[in-house]
C-alpha cells in the first residue's frame, strides 16, 4: 500500500510539472502555430470538421488534434494555457497507460520505474508541453499495441476490440501510419514467434468494423465535401511525398533515430544499449513479454529510418517499450534508479523555470511581443504585411490577416504545386509592387531581411514602432507607414 502511494505521489508530481508554466509559454512558429491558428479559424467559422488556415482548407493532418484544441479553446478561451492543455493531459495519460500496461504484464515496481523513466526523459517531458500531434499519437499507438498484447498474452478477445478502437483514433490523429505501423510491429512479432495462425484469433473481421466505425466517418465526410483535393493533398503530399522525398535533406542520415534515442531518453539513455542487448540475448527465449517490447522498440525507428523525411518525434512511440525494458534492466539497482529520477526531474524543473521566465520577459519563442505592440494602435482596416520569413504567430495573436511581401517571381516560385513541398506555403502573399499607399501599413520585418529592407523600401517612409530582441540581437522589427493623404 505504501509503495503504491509513493508511486502515485511521484507520478502526480510529473503530471503537475507538465501543466506548470503553460500559461506563460507563447505559441511558437513555425509548427505549433499552424495547429493553433487552424483551430482558431475553425472555431471562428463554427466548422469542427474541415481544418482551415488563412481562409483556405488545410489537409496537413487529420481532425483529432484539432478537436482537442477546439475543445480547449471552447473551455478556456484562445489562450496559451488552452493551446497546451491537451498535450499536457495526454502526457499524463501516457504515463497512466505505461503504468497500467507494465503493471499488468510485470509488477508494481516495474510499472512505477517504467513510468518515472519515461516521464523524466527529455523528449517525453518536452512533448508534454508542445502543441503537436505526437503525444496524442503516443497514447493511441501505445493503446493499440498494449491492448493487442494483453489480448494475445492473456487470451482475452475483448482487448483486441480495444486495440482496433485505439488504432482508429491513431488514424484520426496522424493518418494511415496509426494503423499500418502497429500492424507491422504485430506482424514482425508473430513472424518471430512463428505464430501467424494468431491472425485467426484477433477478431479481424469484426475488429476492422470497430476500427472503421471510429475513423471512417470523418474521412468519408472529407472526401464527399472536398473530393480529390483532400485525397491528393492529404494522402499524396503529406503521406506519399513524406515517405519518398526528404523535406529536410540534411536530416536524412542513417544514424538519425539512433541519435534521437540517446538524446530523447536522457538521463536514462546510458542504459538503453544494455537493456536491448539483455532483451535480445536472454528474454526472447523465455519471455514473450520482452520479445514483444523489443520488437516494438526496434521496428518503429527502423520503419521511419527507411522513410525519406525524418523528424525528431517520429520514433517517439518506441519510447514506451524502451522505458519498460530499461526499468527491467535497472530493477536491481535502486541507487541508479533514484539518481536518474532526481536528475531528470531536477533538469526538467530548471528548464521549465528558465523557459517560462525567459519567454515571458522577451518573447523569445514567438512574435507575441511584437503582436502586443501592433495591437496598441492597429485598426481593423489597416494592412498587416511581413518581409522575410513568415512569422505566423503575429496573425495568430493579433487576429489580423498578414500578407507575405515578395516579388511576383518569388511568389510564383513559392506557390503550391502538385506533389511538392511548396503545398505548405498557404499563407497569403502580396506582390511588392501592389503595396498600397492609400492605407496605413504595418510591416513586420524578420531579421534575415534587415539588409534587403534598406534596398527594397524607402526607409524614411517607415516609422519604427518596436523591436523584439533575442540572444543579444534583434529578431523582429515592426514599422508603420501612414496612408498617403490625397
Amino acid at each position: 500500500m505504501n509503495e503504491r502511494l509513493t508511486s502515485s505521489a511521484a507520478i502526480l508530481c510529473l503530471v503537475l510539472l507538465y501543466f506548470w508554466g503553460n500559461g506563460q509559454l507563447a505559441v511558437t512558429a513555425p509548427v505549433e502555430v499552424n495547429y493553433a491558428q487552424t483551430a482558431k479559424e475553425m472555431l471562428s467559422a463554427g466548422d469542427w470538421l474541415s481544418p482551415q488556415i488563412y481562409g483556405n482548407y488545410w489537409y496537413d493532418k487529420p481532425i483529432f488534434f484539432y478537436w482537442e484544441l477546439l475543445a480547449a479553446f471552447s473551455l478556456f478561451g484562445v489562450t496559451d494555457f488552452a493551446a497546451r492543455f491537451f498535450p499536457a493531459l495526454f502526457g499524463s495519460l501516457g504515463l497512466l497507460l505505461t503504468y497500467v500496461f507494465a503493471r499488468r504484464i510485470y509488477d508494481e515496481r516495474t510499472a512505477f520505474w517504467s513510468t518515472i523513466i519515461l516521464g523524466t526523459g527529455v523528449l517525453y517531458s518536452v512533448l508534454a508541453k508542445l502543441i503537436l500531434t505526437d503525444m496524442s499519437l503516443f497514447v493511441f499507438f501505445g493503446g493499440t499495441l498494449g491492448a493487442f498484447f494483453l489480448g494475445y498474452y492473456e487470451q482475452r478477445r475483448g482487448f483486441f476490440y480495444i486495440a482496433y478502437a485505439f488504432a482508429g483514433l491513431g488514424v484520426l490523429t496522424k493518418g494511415p501510419v496509426g494503423f499500418l505501423l502497429p500492424g507491422l510491429v504485430i506482424l514482425v512479432f508473430l513472424l518471430i514467434r512463428r505464430d501467424l495462425s494468431a491472425f485467426g484469433r484477433i477478431a479481424l473481421p469484426t475488429g476492422l468494423l470497430v476500427f472503421a466505425a471510429v475513423c471512417a466517418p470523418w474521412y468519408l465526410y472529407m472526401y464527399f465535401a472536398h473530393g480529390a483535393d483532400f485525397i491528393n493533398t492529404f494522402l499524396g503530399i503529406h503521406n506519399v511525398l513524406r515517405a519518398t522525398v526528404s523535406e529536410h535533406a540534411k536530416w536524412d542520415v542513417w544514424y538519425f533515430y539512433l541519435g534521437i534515442y540517446f538524446l530523447g531518453m536522457f538521463p536514462w539513455s546510458f542504459a538503453l544499449p544494455l537493456a536491448l542487448y539483455r532483451a535480445w540475448r536472454i528474454q526472447p527465449i523465455i519471455d514473450v513479454r520482452s520479445l514483444f517490447l523489443l520488437v516494438w522498440a526496434i521496428v518503429v525507428p527502423v520503419f521511419f529510418q527507411l522513410m525519406a523525411t525524418k523528424y525528431p518525434t517520429y520514433s517517439f512511440p518506441a519510447f514506451l517499450p524502451t522505458a519498460i525494458l530499461t526499468a527491467r534492466l535497472l530493477s536491481r539497482n535502486p541507487r541508479i534508479l533514484k539518481t536518474g529520477a532526481i536528475l531528470g526531474m531536477a533538469l526538467y524543473l530548471v528548464v521549465v523555470a528558465l523557459v517560462t521566465n525567459y519567454s515571458e520577459s522577451d518573447g523569445h519563442f514567438s512574435g507575441k511581443e511584437i503582436s502586443s505592440i501592433l495591437s496598441q494602435t492597429m485598426k481593423p482596416d489597416d494592412l498587416l504585411v511581413c518581409y522575410g520569413d513568415y512569422t505566423a504567430t503575429v496573425p495568430y495573436y493579433t487576429g489580423h490577416t498578414m500578407y507575405a511581401l515578395a516579388t511576383r517571381e518569388q511568389i510564383a516560385e513559392r506557390a503550391p504545386k502538385e506533389m511538392s513541398w511548396n503545398s505548405k506555403n498557404v499563407m497569403p502573399f502580396l506582390p511588392l509592387d501592389e503595396l498600397p499607399i492609400d492605407r496605413t501599413v504595418y510591416l513586420v520585418l524578420e531579421r534575415h531581411a534587415f539588409d534587403a529592407f534598406e534596398a527594397e523600401f524607402v526607409a524614411q517612409e517607415w516609422e519604427l514602432l518596436g523591436t523584439q530582441p533575442t540572444e543579444g540581437r534583434t529578431k523582429l522589427r515592426v514599422y508603420r507607414r501612414a496612408a498617403a493623404i490625397p
